[in-house]
């Protein structure tokens, strides 16, 4: 099979032929048909998360997915051949560009009907990442206040819909892309080239952030005491580390790392989380039917063919991408339609 594949960090991709992988007992063989680009693809690709994350080299790249089963493994009882599904493979098992995978059952929902391939790809990262942080984490009430940083992009985008369908009042920073997060239901849109939105939002119960950096620290001077920031762009913190059981050395790196994080947290007492996104095919069950309710809608960019898998990812790195970007794997299945731009 062809597969986009990295031999060692910080080198550039390359298309190469890899063995259709086996099917363990709880897995299944997909035939994918569509996987998103994600700005997790090229930090891999960089060797930015190898204090977190191990791969062995040559690694293929790619972290969701949407296709069809060809093959299930022994002990898989969810699903069947032919069954059209799209997920996020575990942390250990990723490689989602490419023409098939071996992923658990566990990891993986049945596709959303009136989704094509393309569209289902956009869902499963930005979608847990949404998921996690606006219920798991924040635990959002009807009425609270949020703060989604980049609201046009890919996770703010979704998180946006996500935290109006929980009933929160969304604030969202974007410039550009303002237009597109005030369809998607932000109540409030700052450009963040004009407007400083530290001395704008205050007394806010939440912030999401994916930009990290200055942005994150800002962040602290909007919401209010005993509120909550939770990052996917920021520093992993000492708290983060020992929920991972990560080493003590690693721990000790991380906090001197997350210092001024943890100053601002007390200072400010508000609560910081670094979050770091889980495969949940159960998850993924409960956004497909906010999917077929079209209470969410993908938001996809540009879609780019597989052999301009490069190309693709050197538009995620921009940064400038309002929405998703897709890799078609068998060949563009969408039809035009409103929002969505083909490569």
């Amino acid at each position: 099979m062809k597969a986009f594949v990295i031999e060692a960090y910080k080198k550039e991709p390359t298309f190469i032929d890899r063995p259709v992988p086996k099917v363990e007992n709880n897995e299944v063989l997909v035939k994918i048909h569509a996987a998103s680009v994600n700005p997790l693809d090229t930090k891999i690709r960089k060797g930015d998360l190898k204090l977190l994350l191990q791969y062995d080299m040559p690694l293929t790249l790619g972290n969701d997915f949407a296709g069809t089963i060809m093959e299930v493994g022994k002990d898989v009882t969810k699903f069947s051949v032919g069954d059209e599904v799209y997920g996020r493979p575990r942390s250990n098992k990723i490689g989602t560009f490419a023409e098939y995978l071996s992923v658990h059952e566990e990891d993986i929902a049945l596709k959303p009907k009136n989704l094509s391939f393309e569209e289902a790809a956009s869902i499963p990262l930005v979608g847990l990442t949404s998921y996690q942080a606006l219920h798991d984490i924040l635990k959002v009430k009807n009425g609270q206040k949020i703060l989604i940083h980049a609201g046009s992009g890919g996770v703010g985008t979704f998180t946006i819909q996500l935290a109006k369908a929980m009933g929160a009042y969304v604030a969202t920073t974007a410039s550009e892309g303002s237009d597109l997060a005030k369809s998607l239901g932000a109540d409030e849109v700052i450009n963040y080239k004009t407007e400083n939105f530290e001395d704008i939002i205050k007394n806010y119960d939440a912030v999401i952030d994916s930009i990290g950096g200055a942005t994150l620290e800002k962040s602290f001077l909007t919401v209010k005491k005993g509120g909550k920031i939770v990052s996917i762009s920021g520093i992993p913190n000492s708290r983060f580390a020992k929920e991972m059981g990560l080493g003590l050395f690693k721990r000790m790196l991380l906090s001197l790392a997350s210092a001024k994080l943890t100053s601002l947290e007390k200072k400010h007492d508000v609560e910081y989380t670094f979050l770091f996104m889980k495969h949940s095919g159960q998850q993924l069950q409960v956004l497909t039917e906010l999917l077929e309710s079209r209470k969410i809608k993908p938001t996809i960019d540009k879609i780019f063919a597989f052999e301009e898998a490069t190309k693709a990812m050197n538009y995620v790195e921009t940064g400038k991408s309002k929405g998703k970007v897709v890799l078609s794997i068998v060949g563009l299945q969408i039809n035009d339609k409103e929002g969505i731009t083909k490569s």
